[in-house]
């Protein structure tokens, strides 16, 4: 496959994914047997990938406090059955244009979701708003305008809330959570607010995000340009971002011809040169991803990229900022104010284009008050965006790490 018209969706996906009480419905639970496995298009996380695999599964959905109807898994043991008392629950939150199927794509012994399942946690999968899974809401239909009028704002203020809130008042438990890019963005955007921090042990965060100042992807940044230039009310009349629509198509085709862009090595060109990529994962990617977010979260993304700072959503009018926020200008997250005794591990890439490590510097220069004994850095010099949840080595590298950072917290 030559053409980059081909690529765009994988383009799109890459180019975002990783930048970075509710309501119970009858649940499903689903044991492994003689199962042909089926289309992921008609069948949830549990039956596509989770139960062929030898485990067990089980379907929630989570009512948010705004009406969107949010579809979780869980993976309650591991394949060799529980061990008689009550497994810790973790939270994973996957980046934009993804869904749960982020911790899913390797073998079992090389995806989060099973590897820690195995290690003896209760493993909870959340998926966002507007993803395949999660695009119901109480009274608005994904078709709507109303539904896609929402920025990465609401989900820190409804959807991480409602997983959170849904898995600790079924637990019992205080959680660990563990987030790639987007997932690392708003949790640090809550925990700054002092949001849901009572109901955590602790949080590991994968290609952190909360600056993008330093940004070196050329086509991310072309696309960021674009996303708050002129071309911006172009896009906000456009509520849903599906990125294998004929608009975002168009876009990318736009973007493809500038000659900074790259678009014959799409990999490397937006999240950085990557060491660990097992061919049939990104296959497999391409099969069940990307997925639609709203055109606002898009900009959203963009506002951060242009004004180097953490902040709500900027409606680019005083009276409208006035209206929401009660100020001119949207209020930022600030950083420093996260509680300094909650427990963090921070791992990022020394070859990551979009979570640099200079920007991953100035979120550290924000913690720099943390308790020492508190929060755990590492640092992987060969290590990129997409590394941290397809590579093929990131158990041994990654993983254990965080399995002994969250073991270490019942000492």
């Amino acid at each position: 496959m030559t053409s980059h018209v081909m690529l765009f969706p994988l383009l799109v996906s890459i180019l975002f994914f990783t930048l970075l009480l509710p309501e119970l419905s009858l649940a499903r639970s689903f044991d492994h047997g003689n199962l042909i496995i089926p289309s992921p298009e008609t069948d949830g996380i549990c039956l596509s990938v989770v139960v062929p695999h030898g485990y067990k599964c089980q379907e929630f959905e989570v009512k948010t406090e705004d009406g969107y109807i949010l579809s979780m898994q869980r993976i309650p043991e591991g394949r060799v059955g529980g061990n008689g008392g009550n497994r810790q629950p973790v939270l994973l939150q996957h980046g934009v244009l993804m869904d749960g199927m982020t911790w899913l794509l390797n073998s079992p012994e090389q995806s989060l979701a099973f590897v820690l399942a195995d290690s003896g946690f209760d493993v909870w999968i959340a998926n966002t708003r507007g993803t395949r899974w999660s695009r119901r809401h109480a009274t608005l239909n994904a078709s709507s305008r109303a539904y896609w009028a929402w920025s990465w704002d609401e989900l820190v203020m409804y959807d991480l809330p409602a997983t959170i809130d849904f898995v600790f008042s079924h637990t019992g438990q205080k959680l660990d959570y563990v987030g790639h890019s987007l997932g690392t963005l708003i949790a640090l955007a809550s925990f700054s607010e002092g949001r849901l921090v009572d109901k955590l042990r602790s949080a590991a965060l994968l290609c952190p995000v909360a600056y993008l100042t330093y940004m070196n992807t050329p086509i991310g940044i072309l696309a960021a340009r674009a996303f708050v230039g002129e071309q911006i009310t172009n896009w906000l009349g456009m509520a849903e971002f599906n990125p294998k629509g004929a608009a975002v198509t168009s876009f990318l085709n736009a973007l493809c011809h500038d000659p900074r862009a790259n678009c014959y090595d799409l990999m490397t060109s937006v999240t950085g040169h990557n060491c660990c990529l097992n061919e049939s994962t990104i296959e497999l990617f391409l099969k069940y991803e990307p997925q639609s977010t709203s055109t606002r979260t898009m900009v959203h993304f963009a506002q951060t990229f242009r004004d180097g700072v953490l902040k709500k959503f900027d409606y680019e009018n005083p009276i409208i900022n006035l209206e929401h926020y009660g100020q001119h200008k949207p209020p930022v997250y600030n950083i420093s104010n996260i509680p300094d005794n909650l427990p963090l591990f921070l791992s990022y890439g020394g070859k990551d284009s979009l979570s640099d490590v200079r920007d991953v510097q100035l979120l550290l220069d924000d913690l720099k008050f943390h308790n020492g004994d508190k929060l755990t850095v590492q640092y992987i010099n060969d290590f990129a965006h997409a590394d941290f949840v397809m590579g093929v080595s990131a158990k041994q590298i990654v993983y254990n790490a965080i399995i002994a950072f969250f073991n270490h917290q019942q000492s």
